[in-house]
Protein backbone atom coordinates (compact mmCIF):
# COMPACT_ATOMS: atom_id res chain seq x y z
CA UNK A 1 0.00 0.00 0.00
CA UNK A 2 1.42 3.70 -0.96
CA UNK A 3 0.41 6.38 0.24
CA UNK A 4 0.16 10.29 -1.71
CA UNK A 5 -0.80 13.72 -0.21
CA UNK A 6 -3.25 15.44 -2.42
CA UNK A 7 -4.84 18.34 -0.23
CA UNK A 8 -2.29 19.04 2.40
CA UNK A 9 1.51 19.27 2.68
CA UNK A 10 3.39 17.70 5.06
CA UNK A 11 6.85 17.27 6.36
CA UNK A 12 8.58 14.05 5.50
CA UNK A 13 8.43 13.28 9.50
CA UNK A 14 4.36 13.03 9.54
CA UNK A 15 4.81 10.12 6.92
CA UNK A 16 4.95 7.89 9.57
CA UNK A 17 7.46 4.58 8.67
CA UNK A 18 9.70 5.79 5.72
CA UNK A 19 12.33 3.55 6.84
CA UNK A 20 12.99 0.86 4.37
CA UNK A 21 14.82 -2.02 5.33
CA UNK A 22 17.84 -1.66 3.29
CA UNK A 23 20.04 1.03 5.31
CA UNK A 24 21.66 1.68 1.65
CA UNK A 25 18.41 2.96 0.46
CA UNK A 26 17.40 4.93 3.28
CA UNK A 27 20.97 6.71 3.86
CA UNK A 28 19.70 8.11 0.06
CA UNK A 29 15.85 8.85 0.82
CA UNK A 30 16.84 10.21 4.96
CA UNK A 31 18.13 13.55 2.59
CA UNK A 32 14.80 14.58 1.98
CA UNK A 33 13.63 14.46 6.10
CA UNK A 34 16.63 16.23 7.05
CA UNK A 35 16.02 18.99 4.64
CA UNK A 36 13.14 20.53 6.64
CA UNK A 37 15.04 19.77 10.20
CA UNK A 38 18.36 21.12 9.19
CA UNK A 39 16.96 24.44 8.12
CA UNK A 40 17.62 26.28 11.20
CA UNK A 41 21.66 25.95 10.76
CA UNK A 42 21.73 26.61 7.23
CA UNK A 43 20.17 30.18 7.49
CA UNK A 44 22.48 33.12 5.56
CA UNK A 45 24.75 34.11 7.71
CA UNK A 46 28.57 33.41 8.20
CA UNK A 47 28.41 31.42 11.06
CA UNK A 48 26.00 28.86 9.74
CA UNK A 49 27.06 28.15 6.02
CA UNK A 50 27.12 24.92 5.28
CA UNK A 51 30.66 23.79 3.40
CA UNK A 52 30.90 22.00 0.29
CA UNK A 53 33.44 19.33 -0.24
CA UNK A 54 36.10 21.82 -0.63
CA UNK A 55 35.47 24.43 1.77
CA UNK A 56 36.60 24.74 5.31
CA UNK A 57 34.13 22.91 7.92
CA UNK A 58 31.97 25.30 10.18
CA UNK A 59 31.99 24.82 14.04
CA UNK A 60 28.58 23.26 14.12
CA UNK A 61 28.53 22.71 18.09
CA UNK A 62 29.08 26.38 18.83
CA UNK A 63 26.12 27.11 16.22
CA UNK A 64 24.12 24.68 18.17
CA UNK A 65 24.82 26.33 21.47
CA UNK A 66 23.59 29.55 20.01
CA UNK A 67 20.35 28.46 19.08
CA UNK A 68 19.61 26.83 22.20
CA UNK A 69 19.68 23.33 20.76
CA UNK A 70 20.45 20.79 24.06
CA UNK A 71 20.03 17.53 22.17
CA UNK A 72 20.19 16.33 18.58
CA UNK A 73 16.27 15.26 18.87
CA UNK A 74 15.65 18.72 19.29
CA UNK A 75 18.29 19.88 16.90
CA UNK A 76 16.43 17.51 13.90
CA UNK A 77 12.17 17.91 15.13
CA UNK A 78 12.39 14.32 15.73
CA UNK A 79 9.17 12.88 17.49
CA UNK A 80 10.97 9.25 17.03
CA UNK A 81 14.24 7.73 15.36
CA UNK A 82 14.24 4.58 12.69
CA UNK A 83 16.25 1.38 13.07
CA UNK A 84 18.51 2.14 10.98
CA UNK A 85 19.28 5.17 12.40
CA UNK A 86 21.02 3.15 15.28
CA UNK A 87 22.16 0.56 13.14
CA UNK A 88 24.24 3.10 11.34
CA UNK A 89 25.56 4.75 14.76
CA UNK A 90 27.30 0.87 14.76
CA UNK A 91 29.55 1.70 11.84
CA UNK A 92 30.07 5.26 12.74
CA UNK A 93 28.36 7.62 14.71
CA UNK A 94 30.46 10.45 13.37
CA UNK A 95 29.29 9.98 10.04
CA UNK A 96 25.73 9.43 11.08
CA UNK A 97 25.92 12.78 12.96
CA UNK A 98 27.48 14.64 9.54
CA UNK A 99 24.36 13.00 7.60
CA UNK A 100 21.78 14.53 9.89
CA UNK A 101 23.79 17.92 9.61
CA UNK A 102 25.16 18.18 6.38
CA UNK A 103 22.48 15.92 3.97
CA UNK A 104 23.82 17.51 0.65
CA UNK A 105 26.98 15.42 0.95
CA UNK A 106 25.37 12.53 -1.12
CA UNK A 107 27.07 11.91 -4.67
CA UNK A 108 24.28 11.95 -7.39
CA UNK A 109 25.78 8.94 -8.88
CA UNK A 110 24.20 7.03 -5.59
CA UNK A 111 21.52 7.61 -6.41
CA UNK A 112 21.03 4.91 -9.26
CA UNK A 113 22.53 2.03 -7.24
CA UNK A 114 20.04 2.68 -4.70
CA UNK A 115 17.55 2.99 -6.48
CA UNK A 116 18.30 -0.35 -7.94
CA UNK A 117 18.16 -1.74 -4.36
CA UNK A 118 14.82 -0.27 -3.95
CA UNK A 119 13.23 -1.92 -7.14
CA UNK A 120 14.86 -5.15 -6.04
CA UNK A 121 12.79 -4.91 -2.93
CA UNK A 122 9.41 -3.77 -4.44
CA UNK A 123 9.86 -6.41 -6.61
CA UNK A 124 9.94 -8.98 -4.00
CA UNK A 125 6.63 -7.18 -2.39
CA UNK A 126 4.84 -7.62 -5.11
CA UNK A 127 5.65 -11.12 -5.30
CA UNK A 128 3.14 -11.75 -2.40
CA UNK A 129 0.91 -9.00 -2.65
CA UNK A 130 -0.31 -5.63 -4.94
CA UNK A 131 0.40 -2.08 -3.49
CA UNK A 132 -2.96 -0.20 -3.39
CA UNK A 133 -2.31 4.08 -3.55
CA UNK A 134 -4.08 5.90 -0.46
CA UNK A 135 -4.68 9.30 -0.47
CA UNK A 136 -3.28 11.23 3.11
CA UNK A 137 -4.01 14.26 4.32
CA UNK A 138 -2.41 14.41 7.17
CA UNK A 139 -0.16 12.19 10.13
CA UNK A 140 -3.09 9.93 11.90
CA UNK A 141 -4.05 9.27 7.97
CA UNK A 142 -0.61 7.80 7.31
CA UNK A 143 -0.32 5.96 10.72
CA UNK A 144 -3.70 5.00 9.95
CA UNK A 145 -2.21 3.06 6.28
CA UNK A 146 0.49 1.62 8.39
CA UNK A 147 -2.09 0.55 11.44
CA UNK A 148 -4.59 -1.27 8.29
CA UNK A 149 -1.30 -2.66 6.81
CA UNK A 150 -0.57 -4.28 9.96
CA UNK A 151 -4.38 -5.64 10.60
CA UNK A 152 -4.12 -7.14 7.22
CA UNK A 153 -0.80 -8.79 7.37
CA UNK A 154 -1.50 -10.35 10.68
CA UNK A 155 -3.74 -13.10 9.30
CA UNK A 156 -1.92 -13.17 6.26
CA UNK A 157 0.74 -14.19 8.09
CA UNK A 158 -1.20 -17.06 10.33
CA UNK A 159 -2.87 -18.24 6.70
CA UNK A 160 -0.26 -18.05 4.44
CA UNK A 161 2.89 -18.25 6.66
CA UNK A 162 4.67 -15.24 4.85
CA UNK A 163 4.35 -11.30 5.08
CA UNK A 164 7.02 -8.70 3.57
CA UNK A 165 7.63 -5.12 4.74
CA UNK A 166 5.77 -5.25 8.15
CA UNK A 167 5.85 -1.95 10.20
CA UNK A 168 7.30 -2.23 13.91
CA UNK A 169 7.63 0.24 16.52
CA UNK A 170 7.62 0.65 20.29
CA UNK A 171 9.64 2.72 22.96
CA UNK A 172 13.06 2.10 23.94
CA UNK A 173 15.34 4.34 26.04
CA UNK A 174 11.82 6.75 26.43
CA UNK A 175 12.69 7.09 23.17
CA UNK A 176 9.94 5.90 19.89
CA UNK A 177 12.12 3.64 17.61
CA UNK A 178 10.42 2.73 14.49
CA UNK A 179 11.17 0.31 11.02
CA UNK A 180 9.83 -2.05 8.58
CA UNK A 181 10.45 -5.52 9.03
CA UNK A 182 11.47 -7.12 4.65
CA UNK A 183 10.19 -10.16 6.22
CA UNK A 184 8.14 -12.97 8.43
CA UNK A 185 7.95 -16.11 7.16
CA UNK A 186 7.28 -19.89 9.05
CA UNK A 187 10.06 -22.47 8.30
CA UNK A 188 9.20 -25.72 8.06
CA UNK A 189 9.78 -26.66 11.88
CA UNK A 190 7.05 -24.02 12.72
CA UNK A 191 9.34 -21.13 13.65
CA UNK A 192 8.98 -17.60 13.35
CA UNK A 193 11.62 -16.23 10.66
CA UNK A 194 12.88 -12.91 9.96
CA UNK A 195 14.47 -12.67 6.85
CA UNK A 196 16.38 -9.18 5.51
CA UNK A 197 17.20 -8.63 2.05
CA UNK A 198 20.80 -6.66 1.77
CA UNK A 199 21.89 -5.70 -1.74
CA UNK A 200 25.51 -5.46 -2.71
CA UNK A 201 27.29 -3.54 -5.85
CA UNK A 202 29.90 -5.60 -6.02
CA UNK A 203 29.50 -9.62 -6.03
CA UNK A 204 30.99 -9.76 -2.69
CA UNK A 205 30.13 -10.43 0.79
CA UNK A 206 30.55 -7.66 3.22
CA UNK A 207 33.52 -7.19 5.75
CA UNK A 208 32.63 -8.30 9.04
CA UNK A 209 32.40 -4.58 10.11
CA UNK A 210 29.10 -4.19 7.24
CA UNK A 211 27.89 -7.27 8.92
CA UNK A 212 28.03 -6.01 12.33
CA UNK A 213 25.59 -3.50 11.87
CA UNK A 214 23.46 -5.30 10.04
CA UNK A 215 23.20 -7.98 12.63
CA UNK A 216 22.41 -5.23 14.94
CA UNK A 217 19.69 -3.39 13.14
CA UNK A 218 17.88 -6.75 12.34
CA UNK A 219 18.43 -7.85 16.58
CA UNK A 220 16.84 -4.61 16.64
CA UNK A 221 13.78 -5.53 14.47
CA UNK A 222 13.12 -8.59 16.77
CA UNK A 223 12.87 -6.80 19.77
CA UNK A 224 10.51 -4.53 18.87
CA UNK A 225 9.04 -7.02 17.02
CA UNK A 226 8.61 -8.92 20.21
CA UNK A 227 7.74 -6.43 22.39
CA UNK A 228 4.69 -5.31 20.55
CA UNK A 229 2.98 -9.42 20.12
CA UNK A 230 4.00 -9.55 24.21
CA UNK A 231 1.80 -6.44 24.57
CA UNK A 232 4.48 -4.20 25.92
CA UNK A 233 3.60 -1.16 23.21
CA UNK A 234 1.19 1.01 24.19
CA UNK A 235 -1.33 3.59 22.13
CA UNK A 236 -0.48 5.90 24.83
CA UNK A 237 3.58 5.97 23.97
CA UNK A 238 2.89 6.50 20.65
CA UNK A 239 0.44 9.10 20.81
CA UNK A 240 2.62 11.51 22.87
CA UNK A 241 6.04 10.48 21.25
CA UNK A 242 4.08 11.75 18.23
CA UNK A 243 1.84 13.77 19.21
CA UNK A 244 -1.17 12.16 17.19
CA UNK A 245 -5.14 12.87 17.42
CA UNK A 246 -6.75 10.05 18.10
CA UNK A 247 -10.06 11.80 17.79
CA UNK A 248 -9.22 13.21 14.61
CA UNK A 249 -11.48 12.21 11.71
CA UNK A 250 -9.67 9.57 9.13
CA UNK A 251 -9.72 11.35 5.65
CA UNK A 252 -12.11 9.88 2.79
CA UNK A 253 -9.49 7.75 1.01
CA UNK A 254 -8.71 6.11 4.28
CA UNK A 255 -11.91 5.42 5.32
CA UNK A 256 -12.52 3.77 2.18
CA UNK A 257 -9.59 1.45 2.22
CA UNK A 258 -10.61 0.47 5.76
CA UNK A 259 -14.00 -0.14 4.55
CA UNK A 260 -12.72 -2.57 1.27
CA UNK A 261 -10.81 -4.34 4.42
CA UNK A 262 -13.42 -5.12 6.45
CA UNK A 263 -13.05 -2.42 8.98
CA UNK A 264 -15.79 -0.34 10.10
CA UNK A 265 -13.89 2.51 11.78
CA UNK A 266 -14.06 6.71 11.93
CA UNK A 267 -10.89 7.69 13.59
CA UNK A 268 -6.84 6.82 14.49
CA UNK A 269 -7.95 6.08 17.74
CA UNK A 270 -10.42 3.02 16.49
CA UNK A 271 -7.85 1.77 14.55
CA UNK A 272 -5.33 1.64 16.93
CA UNK A 273 -7.45 -0.05 19.51
CA UNK A 274 -7.71 -3.02 16.73
CA UNK A 275 -4.40 -3.14 16.21
CA UNK A 276 -3.39 -3.76 19.67
CA UNK A 277 -5.91 -5.88 20.32
CA UNK A 278 -4.79 -8.02 17.05
CA UNK A 279 -1.43 -7.73 18.00
CA UNK A 280 -2.22 -9.46 21.74
CA UNK A 281 -4.95 -11.64 20.67
CA UNK A 282 -3.63 -13.16 17.91
CA UNK A 283 -1.28 -16.32 18.58
CA UNK A 284 1.58 -14.90 17.00
CA UNK A 285 4.59 -15.87 18.50
CA UNK A 286 8.40 -13.83 19.53
CA UNK A 287 10.68 -14.42 15.97
CA UNK A 288 12.75 -17.32 16.57
CA UNK A 289 15.22 -16.80 13.77
CA UNK A 290 17.38 -14.03 12.00
CA UNK A 291 18.89 -14.62 8.78
CA UNK A 292 20.23 -11.70 6.77
CA UNK A 293 20.50 -12.48 2.98
CA UNK A 294 23.13 -10.36 0.78
CA UNK A 295 22.05 -10.31 -3.27
CA UNK A 296 24.33 -8.41 -5.63
CA UNK A 297 22.51 -5.94 -7.41
CA UNK A 298 23.20 -6.18 -10.70
CA UNK A 299 22.27 -10.15 -11.38
CA UNK A 300 20.07 -10.51 -8.63
CA UNK A 301 22.09 -13.14 -7.35
CA UNK A 302 22.35 -14.60 -3.93
CA UNK A 303 25.80 -14.16 -2.44
CA UNK A 304 25.42 -15.59 1.11
CA UNK A 305 23.18 -15.71 4.19
CA UNK A 306 23.95 -15.18 7.78
CA UNK A 307 22.56 -16.46 10.34
CA UNK A 308 22.51 -13.94 13.27
CA UNK A 309 22.28 -14.97 17.16
CA UNK A 310 20.18 -12.77 19.36
CA UNK A 311 21.89 -11.51 22.66
CA UNK A 312 19.51 -9.22 24.25
CA UNK A 313 21.37 -8.05 26.82
CA UNK A 314 23.99 -6.61 24.05
CA UNK A 315 21.24 -5.29 22.38
CA UNK A 316 20.24 -3.13 25.40
CA UNK A 317 23.62 -2.36 26.07
CA UNK A 318 24.04 -0.72 22.65
CA UNK A 319 20.84 1.17 22.41
CA UNK A 320 21.40 2.64 25.91
CA UNK A 321 25.20 4.38 24.42
CA UNK A 322 23.38 5.22 21.25
CA UNK A 323 20.23 6.78 23.14
CA UNK A 324 23.03 8.95 25.15
CA UNK A 325 23.95 10.67 21.86
CA UNK A 326 20.11 11.34 21.00
CA UNK A 327 19.48 12.81 24.08
CA UNK A 328 22.09 15.01 24.41
CA UNK A 329 24.28 13.53 27.47
CA UNK A 330 27.56 13.05 25.12
CA UNK A 331 28.95 14.04 22.16
CA UNK A 332 29.71 11.78 18.50
CA UNK A 333 32.21 9.42 18.52
CA UNK A 334 34.00 8.47 14.94
CA UNK A 335 35.45 5.39 14.86
CA UNK A 336 38.68 4.18 16.75
CA UNK A 337 41.93 3.95 15.21
CA UNK A 338 41.70 0.39 14.89
CA UNK A 339 38.78 0.97 12.15
CA UNK A 340 40.18 4.06 10.44
CA UNK A 341 40.16 2.28 7.33
CA UNK A 342 36.29 3.23 7.47
CA UNK A 343 37.69 6.85 6.71
CA UNK A 344 38.57 6.00 2.88
CA UNK A 345 35.09 5.69 1.54
CA UNK A 346 33.38 8.42 4.09
CA UNK A 347 32.17 11.52 2.19
CA UNK A 348 32.60 13.56 5.40
CA UNK A 349 36.51 12.43 5.90
CA UNK A 350 37.83 15.88 4.65
CA UNK A 351 35.55 17.96 7.38
CA UNK A 352 35.60 15.48 10.31
CA UNK A 353 36.67 16.72 13.34
CA UNK A 354 36.99 13.14 15.52
CA UNK A 355 39.56 12.36 12.51
CA UNK A 356 41.50 15.72 12.61
CA UNK A 357 42.40 14.47 16.88
CA UNK A 358 38.90 13.17 18.07
CA UNK A 359 40.22 9.99 17.73
CA UNK A 360 43.89 10.53 19.17
CA UNK A 361 42.63 11.53 22.69
CA UNK A 362 39.66 8.85 22.71
CA UNK A 363 42.49 6.01 21.89
CA UNK A 364 44.69 7.77 24.80
CA UNK A 365 41.38 7.54 27.04
CA UNK A 366 40.13 4.47 26.11
CA UNK A 367 42.76 1.99 27.84
CA UNK A 368 42.34 4.06 31.19
CA UNK A 369 38.30 3.83 30.99
CA UNK A 370 38.81 -0.36 30.21
CA UNK A 371 41.36 -0.33 33.75
CA UNK A 372 38.72 1.59 35.67
CA UNK A 373 36.04 -0.98 35.70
Amino acid sequence: MTETREEESMSAEASGFSDLSDSEILDFLDLEDTQESSSLLSKPGPSSELPGKDDKFTDLSKRKKELGISSPMEQFHLKYLYVTDLSTQDWCEQQMAYKKELPGFLAPESATVLNTGASIHLARELEIHDLVTVSTTSKEDSWAVKFLNILSMIPTLQSEGRIREFPVFGEVEGVLLVGVIDELHYTDKGELELAELKTRRRPVLPVEAQKKKDCFQVSLYKYIFDAMVQGKVTATSLVHHVKLRPEKPLGPSVLRHAKQGGFSVKSLGDLMELVFLSLTLSDLPVIDNLKIEYIHQETATLLGTELVAFDEKEVRSKVQHYMAYWMGHREPQGVDVEEAWKCQTCSYADICEWKKGGWVLYSMLAPQAKKAK
